[in-house]
């Protein structure tokens, strides 16, 4: 057997690689996937041994080794409960790329990736219907994200009012993708190639900002852009905890409100005390939580194109986060991942969006039954 990874693309996780393959699995309770389908394979540990074997040819690459780089969600939940932190997402995504290149990606992801432009066309539409005017010379530009602009259209345009309300002036949209499509796709130069063009479409603004936590990470710090010069980018609920003395207070007091932690928001960036001051400031009372939460917060099962390669296993992980919302009392489930609550939706639980929210309780037209 060799004794050297041999595929390009995974030699520089080697130390990441076998500290996982040598490991008694610790993390294993950490993950979602594996939660759902019991199968040691889907494990972090077996996800990264397959990787390690297929990279020492140890293993052949084909269909059922090269699908486990797509049973995770990106979730990052499994560095959290591993003593050398681990990254397992960022070696997973590199499998991903190193199986496009071999041709062994799943048929359900490369049928996405003939399908990404055609959605990114979709997605500039849509922005551009919210953004008529397109005053190119705004200081503030808005990167709502796909999720947003497709599966939250409502609360897209209630975004974008309450951004140009928090800056006392009109902002730019910016239409283009940040990438992150491609990069859970495995396809690299695809996701370089949005990063750079969404970096040079903000050009000229002073301040870039994210509706979408997961378009936020993957600018500020995955980006092949992320160190050059740049303006200021930063993720829609660092704006909104500013200023947070300009929510009114208390408009929701009475209301019970469960927060669920998004994992880009969260793990992805490091922000679990602003959106939770930002309910406070609505209901006048800390929100409830789930049983686990802030670091170790549970994945909804939305991320990493999980929908689309394990659709059953995404559902099921939803369903257990649900279950355990209502059986801790219910109320409103609230999260700031848009992909989290179109999830959760679909599942059958009326959860709703952080920042749209907000927008009900600062924006006089926009609110309503916020029940």
């Amino acid at each position: 057997m060799t004794t050297e990874l041999k595929l390009p693309l995974l030699r520089p996780h080697d130390d990441a690689l076998q500290k996982c393959v040598y490991c008694p699995k610790l993390c294993r309770a950490a993950c979602p996937v594996s939660n759902v389908t019991f199968n040691e394979t889907h494990t972090p540990w077996g996800k990264m041994s397959a990787a390690y074997f297929m990279g020492r040819e140890d293993v052949p690459i084909n269909d059922d080794t090269a699908a486990t780089a797509w049973a995770c969600s990106g979730c990052f939940a499994c560095r959290e409960k591993c003593d050398h932190r681990n990254e397992v997402g960022t070696v997973l995504a590199a499998v991903r790329a190193q199986m496009q290149q071999a041709g062994a990606a799943p048929t359900a992801v490369q049928q996405l990736l003939d399908k990404l432009p055609s959605l990114a066309r979709d997605y500039r539409d849509g922005v551009a219907a919210l953004d008529p005017t397109r005053r190119l010379d705004a200081p503030v530009a808005l990167v709502l994200g796909c999720s947003y602009v497709k599966q939250l259209p409502e609360e897209s345009a209630k975004l974008v009012r309450l951004v140009s309300w928090l800056c006392d002036a009109p902002v730019r949209l910016l239409r283009g993708c940040c990438g992150l499509p491609w990069k859970h796709a495995g396809d690299r130069e695809g996701m370089n190639r949005r990063a750079r063009d969404l970096h040079d479409e903000a050009r000229g603004a002073q301040q870039v900002v994210f509706a979408d936590p997961g378009c936020a990470r993957m600018m500020m710090v995955d980006a092949p852009a992320a160190s050059a010069p740049t303006p200021s980018l930063l993720p829609l609920v660092d704006m909104l905890y500013a200023a947070i003395n300009r929510v009114p207070a208390a408009t929701m007091a009475g209301h019970r409100i469960r927060y669920h932690d998004a994992c880009q928001l969260g793990r992805g960036l490091g922000r679990y005390e602003q959106p939770r001051a930002l309910l406070t400031r609505l209901t006048g009372q800390a929100p409830d939580e789930l049983l686990r939460n802030r670091e170790h917060g549970e994945c909804s099962g939305a991320g990493g194109l999980l929908p689309i390669t394990m659709p059953q296993v995404s559902r099921d992980i939803a369903d257990v986060r649900i279950r355990e919302h209502r059986g801790a009392g219910g109320g409103m489930l609230v999260s700031a991942c848009p992909s989290s609550v179109r999830r959760f939706r679909s599942r059958g639980e009326l959860a709703r969006d952080l920042a749209s929210l907000l927008a009900d309780a600062c924006l006089s037209d926009e609110r309503g039954d916020l029940d």
